[in-house]
């Protein structure tokens, strides 16, 4: 896929007023018309395995759960029973036989079809063979499970393309997860996420990257839907080793760090208007050489998320301050910011005419 060529715009580009990062309203209206209109990244593939197996979680607003079919399909469905809205599952679950809903047990397949109601004998016209949980769009990509709540959202190959043949020979798909690490953070969810778009950063928030990382070729490039930072690295940390570091950052809330060996991906959750939680999940290659690395990348991805977290706090207070208006972007560094705030105003241009 081609580049996105922002050269003219860029030079001209400021960023999102203050404004955008504050309000219960405003957030709400962002998980209409972001969150609920993209795919977003909801499990790995090791929690789906087998017939049974369940994940649960938020889309937007919207409770989901995620099942492995007795036929093998992964399937998607609101967590929500056609009956009077009680949770299908709690939590994450393995080898379940069926579907019960908490609330007052009625029974769906894991195909999503109506197989039991207690007590509804009496009720007219009613037939279990009608009742059926809407799906969900659901795919499996490198070993990653998205769930798109609408059909408006673009193909998920659309938003992905491109990226399993730049990072060539790195196989995603041939990582197995590690564990999860997760931060609240008093920042809105896009203070963290501009942050991550952009290396202008680096020689001031973190010296131990900088030294890893070759600041002269850092590089970002923009797609339809995602961005690429890239450099070098420079081959004298315990942590990555050598190759080259690709900072992929998928809209509207999807980061993928890969080193080879290594993935790490973020999930950005906005807990409220000022709050956010980031999901840190770990995966490593099968081989002695990644395997081993696995202290020091713990130890320099703490290091790195706790300078990151200082900073965001601090912006976050910046735009509350009254005192900040929106400044001028470096376009020379901060394209990726530019990028992921256009995507933003044109969701939101639509979401307040959907609203209107």
């Amino acid at each position: 896929m081609q580049p996105v060529d922002a050269s003219k715009a860029l030079e001209l580009a400021s960023a999102l007023p203050a404004r955008y990062y504050f309000g219960e309203d405003m957030l709400a209206m962002e998980q209409r018309a972001v969150f609920a209109l993209s795919w977003q990244l909801v499990a790995h593939a090791g929690q789906l395995a087998e017939a049974g197996d369940h994940v649960v979680g938020k889309v937007g607003e919207v409770p989901v759960i995620l099942v492995r079919g007795q036929d093998g399909v992964l399937r998607g469905f609101p967590n929500v029973c056609r009956h009077r809205a009680g949770p299908l599952a709690l939590c994450n679950g393995k080898g379940a036989r069926a579907l019960h809903c908490k609330y007052h047990g009625w029974t769906y397949t894991l195909e999503g079809q109506l197989r039991s109601a207690p007590e509804m004998q009496d009720a007219a016209a009613f037939d279990l063979q009608e009742i059926r949980l809407p799906p969900l769009r659901v795919h499996e990509w490198q070993g990653l499970v998205f769930v798109a709540l609408d059909e408006a959202v673009p193909d998920f190959d659309e938003v992905y393309a491109g990226i399993v043949e730049r990072i060539a020979p790195i196989d995603l798909s041939a990582m197995r997860y590690l564990r999860r690490d997760s931060y609240d953070i008093d920042c809105n969810w896009k203070v963290y996420i501009d942050n991550f778009l952009e290396g202008y950063h680096l020689p001031h928030v973190h010296p131990g990257l900088s030294r890893v990382l070759d600041y002269r070729a850092y590089d970002t490039e923009l797609f339809p839907w995602h961005s690429l930072q890239s450099s070098p690295l420079r081959g004298d940390s315990d942590a990555y080793g050598e190759g080259q570091a690709y900072y992929y950052f998928v809209y509207p809330n999807v980061m993928l760090n890969i080193m080879p060996g290594r993935l790490q991906t973020n999930r950005i959750l906005p807990l409220g208007p000022g709050r956010c939680r980031v999901e840190f999940d770990y995966y490593y290659a099968q081989d002695e050489q990644a395997m081993a690395r696995i202290a020091a990348d713990q130890s320099f991805s703490d290091e790195v998320q706790v300078e990151d977290i200082g900073i965001c706090e601090a912006v976050q207070q910046g735009l509350a301050s009254g005192f900040y208006h929106a400044g001028r972007l470096c376009p020379k560094r901060e394209s990726g910011v530019w990028h992921f705030q256009n995507l933003l105003r044109a969701a939101y241009a639509d979401g307040a005419g959907a609203s209107a």
